[in-house]
């Protein structure tokens, strides 16, 4: 029950209000259920409400406290809707992970559509930055908040979209910290090397793919585990990461000094 779950944890988010975009699998999962485990209220959300409402229940089951919400981050509607959910539910939002994204095709300028382009931008960079400005004046109210964006290593090679967004997210990331800060409103970003999560998995399937053998060939030998980014972003919006404003921080097993 909760009151083992606090015995046995030190509650590092207790009492928190966070929304966890793309969090019915993989990272966003495991930072849903590690936020709950360390006392968040944890507003679970995706697109597929049959798995968004199973993390919500095992996480209530296990003495957590989640809500769902069916939400299209590339929607304006959609996302005033997740804000209106999570204020109606707990009245506050404490912490924001924009964790939500896609992938993209390696296609170079020639190759690419300008429909892919707009996918990929549109969910990964976008998305948060609707978001934020959703969120940011909520928490400068509250006098404190936490974000989290999701970029990734490939903010500095991969696909072009996928590239583009990620590194203009970072950009964001550190703008915004720049910007609000001093309000009270800590900005941080994670970059996550190769996880072992659905949408590399069929790179990490190729032992000849470059990605599988520079992997290989770094510090750790082997993809990262959704629990390992998780537990880098629980730390970013705790409090003991008071100090740490527009950080990006390498969840990756070395595989970016390889």
């Amino acid at each position: 029950n909760r009151k083992k779950i606090k015995e046995d944890m030190s509650m590092k988010l207790e009492n928190k209000v966070a929304i966890i975009t793309g969090s019915t699998r993989g990272i966003g999962r495991a930072t849903a259920e590690l936020f709950a485990k360390e006392g968040a209220k944890v507003v679970v959300v995706g697109t597929k409400e049959e798995l968004g409402k199973e993390v919500a229940e095992e996480i209530k089951a296990t003495g957590g406290e989640a809500i769902f919400c069916k939400t299209d981050v590339t929607s304006d509607e959609s996302l005033e809707n997740l804000v209106k959910t999570t204020l109606d539910a707990f009245g506050k939002i404490d912490i924001l992970v924009n964790n939500a994204g896609v992938g993209g095709t390696t296609a170079n300028m020639n190759q690419i559509t300008m429909d892919e382009w707009n996918t990929v931008l549109a969910t990964n960079l976008t998305a948060p930055f609707v978001l934020c400005k959703k969120v940011i004046p909520i928490m400068e109210e509250q006098g404190a908040g936490t974000i989290v964006n999701v970029a990734s290593t490939a903010a500095g090679r991969g696909g072009l979209a996928y590239t583009s967004a990620k590194h203009g997210l970072l950009g964001l990331t550190r703008q915004m910290s720049l910007d609000h800060g001093r309000t009270g409103v800590r900005i941080n970003a994670v970059l996550p090397g190769p996880i072992a999560t659905e949408m590399i998995a069929r790179v990490l399937a190729i032992p000849q793919h470059p990605v599988t053998m520079k992997m290989g060939m770094s510090p750790a030998k082997r993809p990262g585990e959704p629990i390992e980014v998780a537990q880098a972003i629980a730390f970013l919006a705790s409090d003991d990461a008071s100090f740490i404003h527009g950080a990006a921080l390498a969840v990756d097993g070395g595989y970016t000094i390889f």
